[in-house]
């Protein structure tokens, strides 16, 4: 019980916080379900049976109290990129312990291998669901030098908090909607011609659209009070990434299971 006590408040300081809020990662499961292929979709039975992407989408965060050494280390990087400003992902690369584009690729050879256990093959699926609609939020893709967001100092309608909770979470529940509802609101506008344009399983578009989208959402002034006219500035570009982030899901799958 103290071992478990001390991972959850390992958890709950890590260095780049959780990813999307649990609603926004179920959101992006749950549209994603919506665009697969006929193999995919089989695919993702066969590995998860009668769990859901959504409810895949959010293993990975919740996993992280887990008191293992693969939970408080090796997989804390595979939540989060860091691109400075003005590089892209392809020049400056991959840190020695990895980041999430590595382990999508490690996540993504494991599901390619006929080798790979039942249990691994489900942690693999789980992961790249995760990691996907993690790299829709701009603040995983960091700029290396405030923690992607964790260590600008904000306020949220007056309560303390720091940027990249206000992106994982805030503004989606600010909505107070479930992410059944998001989901029907976001997909009656996601038509074919939108499935199209976003229809790109490369990572390092998605980082590229992150990290542009980051460098333009920091208040201008230290400890700002962000309210309704942050909320309103930036609410379309939440819709937008979460919308994004389920179609890409489905791509990326898509083209992973079209391989087999």
């Amino acid at each position: 019980m103290k071992k478990l006590l001390i991972a959850l408040l390992l958890a709950a300081v890590s260095g780049q916080a959780f990813g999307w809020g649990s609603t926004a990662h179920r959101v992006t499961g749950e549209i994603a379900e919506a665009w697969l292929s006929p193999e995919a979709h089989l695919a993702v039975r066969d590995i998860l049976g009668v769990e859901t992407l959504a409810e895949a989408s959010t293993w990975p965060d919740f996993m992280r109290a887990h008191p293992s050494e693969f939970w408080q280390r090796t997989a804390s990087p595979f939540h989060y990129v860091t691109v400075p400003e003005g590089k892209t992902y392809a020049e400056v690369g991959a840190p020695e312990q990895g980041d999430a584009f590595t382990a999508l690729e490690k996540f993504s050879a494991d599901l390619r291998d006929p080798e790979t256990s039942a249990e691994d093959r489900a942690l693999a699926l789980r992961f790249i669901v995760h990691i996907i609609g993690d790299l829709h939020q701009p603040l995983h893709a960091g700029n290396g030098t405030d923690r992607g967001g964790n260590d600008v100092r904000v306020s949220w309608f007056g309560e303390a908090t720091n940027l990249h909770r206000v992106w994982d979470s805030h503004i989606v529940d600010h909505e107070q909607l479930s992410y059944t509802e998001w989901t029907d609101w976001l997909m009656a506008r996601i038509g074919p011609d939108e499935f199209r344009a976003w229809n790109n399983p490369d990572p390092k578009v998605w980082i590229a659209e992150s990290a542009a989208l980051r460098d333009r959402i920091y208040p201008e002034e230290d400890n700002a009070n962000l309210r309704w006219d942050y909320a309103f500035e930036w609410m379309d570009t939440v819709r937008l990434r979460m919308s994004q982030g389920g179609v890409r899901i489905a791509a990326y799958l898509n083209a992973l299971f079209a391989e087999d």
